[in-house]
């Protein structure tokens, strides 16, 4: 590969470990808002989350030109390809931030669910360090953290699962808080999918290093279902 080539792929690797910069942020944010029933974080993260939709745009456009102009070869190709999977990704990580703070816009206006609330803290500080945890993997070129993320998926289905529970077992028990868990429900699966994102991101590194897609199931947990939220 030519020198061009090398120098235009470093710019297209910085900007997806920029997009992931901008993701992780906008997931701690989205956890505060809702913990802290911080209106105006909420709102600003939901403006803030276009920036990632551009940069998605961007990457994508970047890394077919680069592709389409150099024909790289295995390697690098896998490079490249990587940087497009990695921002789509992120960008949808961005979107499932976004859910969430739209649903502490709701959530900020009623009573607290304190105990509960805590429970979702616990779950976006796991959650968030997955995303950092993959992200810095890419960024140092070292699979073994990102393997590492890899199998611990299940610890992020158990969180989600026992808030699950949690939350069912108080509506049931008062009708007064059917609305605010319904809506931190939704707070908790849009966490646990930005968790299968982290995932994901795990096993593009480990093809984009090695050449070979991982081998075995990816370690789940059977988790209750509860309809996803449609892309905005």
């Amino acid at each position: 590969m030519t020198l061009s080539y090398q120098a235009e792929l470093r710019q297209l690797v910085a900007e997806v470990i920029r997009m992931g910069g901008l993701a992780e942020a906008q997931v701690v944010d989205a956890v505060d808002a809702v913990v802290r029933r911080d209106v105006a974080l909420a709102q600003a993260l939901i403006v803030r989350d276009l920036r990632l939709d551009t940069l998605q745009s961007e990457v994508e456009r970047r890394a077919l030109a680069l592709i389409a102009a150099h024909h790289p070869g295995e390697a690098d190709l896998r490079r490249a390809i990587s940087t497009l999977k990695l921002a789509m990704n992120l960008e949808r990580c961005g979107d499932l931030a976004r859910n969430i703070a739209k649903r502490s816009l709701v959530l900020s206006a009623g009573e607290p669910l304190l105990p509960l609330t805590g429970a979702i803290e616990r779950m976006g500080r796991l959650v968030s360090s997955r995303l950092r945890a993959v992200l810095d993997a890419y960024a140092a070129g070292d699979v073994e953290p990102a393997l590492d993320v890899w199998r611990r998926d299940g610890e992020v289905d158990e969180h989600y699962e026992s808030l699950f529970r949690e939350l069912l077992a108080m509506m049931a028990a008062s009708a007064n808080s059917v609305a605010a868990g319904a809506h931190l429900l939704f707070v908790a699966k849009n966490l646990e999918r930005i968790g299968d994102h982290a995932t994901n991101i795990a096993e593009i590194l480990h093809f984009q290093m090695t050449g070979e897609e991982l081998v075995g199931e990816r370690p789940k947990v059977s988790l209750p279902e509860v309809e996803p939220e449609s892309r905005p």
